[in-house]
């Protein structure tokens, strides 16, 4: 080894990097740019004196020592792990204290969760924090959350997602429309509508989740409509423009449904949202596993 600044990062980089078959693969499942990706495996290159890929337009693969370094990166990956979740049992275990990353804008679920666990183990101070996704993931992985709640993500990367609950999925589309009349309808029921959907910077999980949802009910992308911008103006806009310019949108409650003139706001048939928490691997210590049994006893 060249020098001392290989860094968990790098490691963690090069092992997705290798099981994706590609850097921008790589770099959706780690949720950051490509440019992250390439520049931390070209560092690891550099401290390890190795050519850890084969690079062409076409393709990416592990050189032979690629092939050898990956087994001990995934294993050192795994003591990090290991590591991390004996250090957070021990700066909690004194306290009874559980850091929780918590979506923006929680609703409702989110504080009869917490309300739950304050009766079931009052010894128990969780301290919440709202960041992006990328920043709660982050924050597990590195031990600074014990856990942290997630909508409509798959997987994770070195993290485990234990399914709490799942919400109906709503759209709101111009009173006037066929679809409008139907108690819950479908992806095939709005088609034809222009689709005003968040860039997939904003919110990836959730983007991806709905457009995979279309592509599989409809076989293509629904024509893209006007930009979301935020929920009120959004449902302002579809009933204003009504059926001189119709579009919809898709969204999951947090808090009441709102209500605006023209527009009609019902219950998507499929497909639903979930909330994840997001883990370490291993078994959860006393204040995770006393907020588990606080999701199973209300239900989520």
């Amino acid at each position: 080894m060249r020098g001392s600044g290989m860094e968990l990062r790098q490691l963690r980089y090069f092992v997705a990097v290798a099981e994706e078959g590609g850097f921008a693969r790589a770099a959706e499942r780690l949720h950051v740019v490509q440019s992250a990706v390439s520049q931390q495996v070209r560092r690891l290159e550099r401290e390890l004196g190795l050519t850890l890929f084969e690079r062409s337009t076409r393709r990416v693969s592990l050189t032979v020592a690629g092939e050898r370094l990956l087994p001990e990166a995934r294993a050192v990956l795994d003591a990090a792990g290991r590591t991390r979740r004996v250090a957070a049992d021990l700066a909690s275990a004194g306290t009874g204290t559980l850091r929780l990353g918590t979506v923006r804008g929680p609703g409702q679920r989110v504080y009869r969760l917490l309300a739950r666990l304050a009766e079931l183990a009052p010894e128990v101070r969780v301290r919440v924090s709202s960041l992006t996704v990328c920043q709660r993931l982050a924050a597990v992985r590195t031990g600074a959350l014990d856990a942290a709640l997630v909508r409509a993500l798959p997987a994770a990367p070195g993290l485990e997602l234990l399914p709490l609950w799942e919400d109906p999925l709503y759209v709101a589309l111009p009173a006037g429309h066929p679809a409008a009349a139907l108690p819950r309808p479908a992806l095939g029921d709005l088609a034809d509508l222009p689709l005003r959907l968040a860039a997939r910077e904003r919110n990836a999980p959730f983007h991806d989740l709905v457009t995979a949802a279309l592509r599989a009910a409809t076989g293509a992308a629904p024509p893209a409509g006007p930009p979301f911008t935020d929920l009120q103006d959004t449902l302002t806009a579809i009933g204003a423009e009504g059926e001189r310019a119709p579009s919809w949108t898709v969204f999951y409650r947090v808090s009441g449904l709102p209500e605006v003139a023209g527009t009609a706001v019902r219950p998507l048939a499929a497909p639903g949202v979930t909330t994840s928490l997001a883990v370490l691997p291993g078994p959860p210590g006393a204040a995770l596993r006393a907020l588990l049994a606080a999701a199973a006893s209300t239900g989520a």
